[in-house]
């Protein structure tokens, strides 16, 4: 079976399709969404969506990192990561395979 990801495009079709609203609003709704899911994270917000999961921005501190190839090691800087945890019920929905 080919995987296929899930892009912008295929949401506002899902909502276009499910909802009725015009592709262009659904086109705009899914934009304006990830806009704020985005500004919310820069501004280091932790992001909960009930029964689905929760966004958070974390801290990596610089560490020492290794080419595994040429063996040279280096400093790897220090940088903010997004971290996601899926809630208990839409755990429970992919491992009874219930989507």
């Amino acid at each position: 079976m080919a995987k296929k990801n899930l892009t912008r495009k295929t949401l506002s079709n899902q909502l276009f399709k499910r909802i009725g609203f015009s592709k262009n609003l659904s086109s705009k709704i899914v934009d304006d969404f990830f806009e704020v899911l985005i500004s919310e994270l820069i501004r280091e917000n932790k992001i909960k969506i009930s029964s689905f999961g929760t966004f958070k921005i974390m801290n990596k501190n610089e560490r020492l990192g290794r080419n595994p190839k040429t063996k040279i090691e280096y400093k790897i800087k220090p940088r903010k990561v997004v971290s996601f945890k899926m809630s208990s019920l839409a755990k429970k929905q992919l491992n009874s395979n219930g989507l």
